[in-house]
């Protein structure tokens, strides 16, 4: 390890332990340090108190100190990395967490002739509290050295300590701050939270932040599918008022984010889970029960309707729709037994499916007509109209399907087939034949 790498890497992990409340890393160029330190009111000669005390164990001179200032900014819990020095920090930080991992190895095999190797000096406590402590480090800089992640998962495994459980978070959280899709992050989350379900007191308020959580990273990291992949898990571990608190909670975001699919499938795994207990426990679900989940359902719909309406063009709100369709038509027109409907079997279900289905095509209807040409949005709002219409055709059972298939040949569809491609053309064709 090179002198001035392992000069670096003390100063980041003083910086570190000096102030353990920092929550967000990012890496700056160095041209910006200036204008970071006026934005904060901090002189371009002084340092941080933090980085004082880091640079005070290595640097001599005052020209010293004022370079190694420009490598690290910390200010309100935040920290900031100069790109100049990432590389021989990486180098310095991977060498001193490797030699700290084969002596942890070391101490904790029980053969003399390894024991022997070891410095009279160290201790089990001492290499774990130095393996921790680089393995902080080299996170930070390389996010997905699983290694890494694996020997503190092996640390914390044994000691089952609960503050060292927290602060396993604390260090994720901080790795997100720069990579919020970073697996090895997510998955490490995972495991602690499953760690801690069966022991944690307050494991309901957890599930909150970290819920929370997810959507603020979400806010920063469109499209974050590993995030959103995360919330969706926390569901196995909600109880009935917590998922029907997210499904509430999630709705004014869903609305300012209509493009975004993932949150539209998170409240679809909302909606799963609902039905979930409600079938795993049939016997006990009284009448109420059951239509205040049809009337979650309908709301829901409801809800899609009016932004499908709003926004125009946005697939995510289309494919949300098949979702909530697809249950309407198993809950009351699947047969569970599969055979064929009979008349009077036919009619019942037609009370509740016809005026669903009437909703549908009269929404398709509206959709379907392309009412500017200058915009790419009104065309794309009529194809997922159309290819929703398609959709519908199929998954209507027989004999119901049949009065679809004439309402539909019913409505006016030249004008979306003139006006669509050689692509497209066969597919739209489809309704008419």
């Amino acid at each position: 390890m090179s002198e001035a790498g392992a000069d670096l890497l003390q100063q980041l992990e003083d910086i570190l332990e000096s102030d353990p409340l920092i929550d967000e890393v990012g890496f700056i160029h160095p041209s910006q340090f200036d204008l970071l330190n006026e934005e904060s009111g901090i002189s371009g000669n002084s340092s941080d108190e933090a980085i004082s005390q880091a640079t005070k164990r290595t640097a001599s001179s005052e020209g010293c100190s004022k370079q190694k200032n420009k490598n690290f900014w910390n200010k309100d819990h935040k920290l900031g990395i100069s790109t100049s020095i990432l590389l021989p920090l990486y180098k310095a930080a991977k060498l001193a967490f490797m030699t700290a991992f084969k002596q942890y190895k070391m101490c904790g095999d029980q053969s003399n002739e390894v024991g022997n190797c070891l410095p009279a000096s160290s201790s089990c406590d001492d290499l774990q509290s130095i393996l921790m402590r680089h393995s902080r480090s080299l996170l930070l800089l390389s996010c997905d050295f699983m290694t890494a992640w694996n020997c503190r998962k092996l640390v914390v495994s044994k000691e089952k300590q609960h503050s060292m459980l927290l602060d396993e978070l604390h260090l994720s959280a901080l790795v997100l701050s720069h990579s919020p899709k970073s697996e090895q992050a997510w998955n490490h989350r995972r495991w602690v939270i499953k760690s801690m379900s069966a022991h944690c007191s307050n494991f309901k308020d957890l599930l909150r932040k970290e819920s929370e959580l997810v959507e603020k990273i979400a806010e920063r990291s469109k499209m974050n599918y590993r995030a959103w992949n995360h919330r969706c898990w926390l569901i196995s571990y909600m109880a009935r008022d917590q998922v029907l608190h997210e499904l509430k909670k999630s709705r004014s975001w869903a609305a300012m984010h209509v493009a975004d699919n993932c949150c539209f499938h998170y409240r679809s795994r909302l909606l799963l889970k609902i039905m979930e207990e409600s079938s795993g426990s049939e016997k006990n679900v009284s009448s109420g029960n059951k239509t205040d989940i049809n009337q979650a359902w309908k709301d829901e719909l409801d809800w899609n309707e009016t932004l499908i309406r709003r926004y125009v063009g946005r697939e995510a709100l289309w494919l949300h729709r098949r979702f909530l369709s697809m249950y309407w038509i198993n809950n009351f027109l699947s047969d569970s037994g599969g055979t064929s409907y009979n008349s009077k079997q036919t009619n019942r279900n037609s009370n509740y499916f016809d005026p669903f289905l009437e909703n549908e095509l009269c929404l398709i209807d509206s959709c379907i007509t392309v009412e500017d040409n200058e915009f790419a949005d009104f065309e794309a709002q009529a194809v997922y109209a159309a290819s929703y219409m398609l959709w519908l055709k199929v998954q209507v059972p027989e004999p119901l399907g049949n009065d679809l298939r004439a309402k539909i040949r019913a409505m006016d569809l030249k004008s979306l087939l003139d006006n669509s491609n050689q692509e497209r053309f066969s597919l739209f064709n489809h309704f008419l034949s």
